[in-house]
């Protein structure tokens, strides 16, 4: 399913462009004024699953930050071929192609249609997109040209064209089918393509390093046999001994993707230290064979072994190189700019840091709206369990989690609570 972000006057020039798209489910979602956009985007990213995503630059400008990081979007932009067809409707009109102001076009569009049309470019005004312009700046730009050089204006934004209507010569200088057609079927390319190479065969590689000579390597085999067989997310994989130092495994690319967290961590490394004592090294690889792909894991877990401390490596048939992963995630560094507006006065009645207030705003953000247990909540912020146990009882005593049920990771034990983030929902109110 692919959803498309339009105004509504446009959306039957999005629906013409997409009457030859087969094999693909599209939601549309029409807004009337700009404001609404991220409210609307918000439900639909709360209601349903979706694919792709196709929206202009306004749309994205105003709810980029809502938009999951594996989502396939697409940003329509304005061709050299919709402009060319826009002053061809000027000269239709019996309007001179210039002088004329132009918005949203970028400067080498507006450049490449001059130089083929053989038009003078000092009498062509333009504004390209920057999304911290107002539709009422952008008006005022038209304006004040009209003004000087008695020009007609080419408008691509909805708002403009709604503000300008009636007072100058103006002409909407929206995509023509073809432009929207190429990128929706990009898109959906794009979608399958990515698909397709999450169901690519791989092989991933655990063997005793060779930094570890102390230990048994057959019973260093039985033991990261058992580890593995024993962790839920390697459930769908085919296990089996490789020789005395090493397991081999079998699996689509997506299942080691997901379980190294996008090739940044290699948490069963850590867990065979812990737990059995010994260093692994881990390689990964993604070829065009079952043999391809173990020789390639082999040359990634040498290369992993030669590192200071147990890491992981992905080699693929493509001559991509990722490593080297850790044995623990990453925790979060980054912060909002600027903390974001009421984010202080948040934080400081929550007892915490705007820093730390923030990191939690931002794994809000990654975890799009799945529970956390404390445990990962401390691994995500690189802080102990005691303190990630803490830390949420104190924000649930001010409202920024709430329980979200339980689960039980391991046949062994107590099941882990799960919390839900409401530290978003708490900014809005302020705001």
């Amino acid at each position: 399913m692919i959803a498309v972000v339009v105004h509504t006057a446009r959306r039957e020039l999005f629906e013409e462009a997409a009457s030859t798209l087969a094999g693909v489910d599209l939601r549309w979602v029409g807004y009337d004024h700009e404001d609404d956009i991220r409210r609307q985007v918000a439900d639909l990213l709360a209601e349903s699953h979706i694919d792709g995503l196709l929206l202009g630059p306004v749309p994205y400008t105003a709810c980029r930050d809502l938009l999951p990081a594996d989502l396939s979007v697409a940003v329509t932009r304005s061709s050299a071929l919709d402009l060319a067809m826009t002053l061809y409707r000027a000269l239709a009109k019996g309007w001179p192609p210039t002088p004329v102001s132009i918005d949203t076009f970028d400067n080498a569009t507006v450049d490449e249609v001059a130089r083929a049309l053989d038009l003078d470019r000092d009498r062509i005004a333009c504004l390209p997109y920057c999304h911290e312009q107002t539709s009422a700046e952008i008006a005022e730009f038209h304006l004040d040209h009209h003004r000087r050089h008695d020009s007609y204006v080419i408008s691509a934004r909805s708002a403009v064209v709604a503000r300008l209507h009636g007072t100058v010569p103006l002409l909407n200088g929206m995509p023509v089918p073809s432009t929207i057609r190429v990128q929706l079927h990009e898109l959906a390319l794009r979608i399958e393509s990515t698909r397709a190479s999450a169901l690519r065969f791989a092989a991933g590689i655990f063997q005793l390093s060779k930094q570890d000579g102390r230990t048994d390597p057959d019973r260093a085999r039985v033991g990261m046999t058992n580890l593995l067989v024993n962790t839920p997310e390697f459930a769908e994989a085919w296990i089996e001994n490789r020789d005395r130092r090493g397991v081999l495994l079998f699996a689509h690319k997506a299942l080691f993707e997901r379980v190294t967290h996008s090739w940044v961590t290699v948490p069963a490394l850590d867990e065979a230290a812990s737990t059995l004592g010994i260093r692994v090294a881990a390689g990964f690889g993604v070829g065009a064979s079952a043999r391809n792909c173990v020789l390639l894991a082999e040359r990634a877990a040498e290369r992993a072994d030669r590192e200071a401390s147990p890491a992981g490596y992905l080699i693929e048939d493509s001559g991509l190189i990722i490593g080297p992963m850790t044995p623990t995630r990453i925790p979060l560094e980054f912060s909002y700019r600027g903390h974001r507006e009421g984010l202080e006065d948040l934080a400081g009645s929550a007892g915490l840091s705007a820093t730390t207030l923030s990191r939690l705003a931002a794994l809000e953000h990654s975890l799009a709206g799945r529970p956390i247990s404390p445990g990962d909540l401390a691994e995500s912020l690189g802080i102990t369990d005691p303190s990630g146990r803490r830390l949420i009882r104190k924000l649930s005593a001010c409202g920024l989690v709430t329980v979200a049920g339980s689960a039980q990771n391991h046949a062994k034990g107590r099941p882990s609570r799960l919390y839900h983030l409401h530290i978003d929902d708490a900014l809005k109110e302020q705001t």
